[in-house]
């Protein structure tokens, strides 16, 4: 699994990237930079529930 912190300048290069991560086998999760900043108790919680699923 690879976990993505990203801002504003990334929002369009997000779906080729990902698309070309999965292609060799990876799970991409993504986070904007504010989510982290301002509720890293969600992100954490997003990250182990994708974990959990996996």
């Amino acid at each position: 699994m690879i976990v993505e912190v990203d801002g504003g300048q990334h929002a369009n290069d997000s779906p080729d990237r990902t698309r070309r991560l999965e292609a060799f086998g990876y799970h991409v999760i993504r986070f904007w930079n504010n989510d982290v900043l301002s509720n890293l108790d969600g992100v954490l919680t997003e990250i182990a529930s994708v974990l959990g699923h996996r």
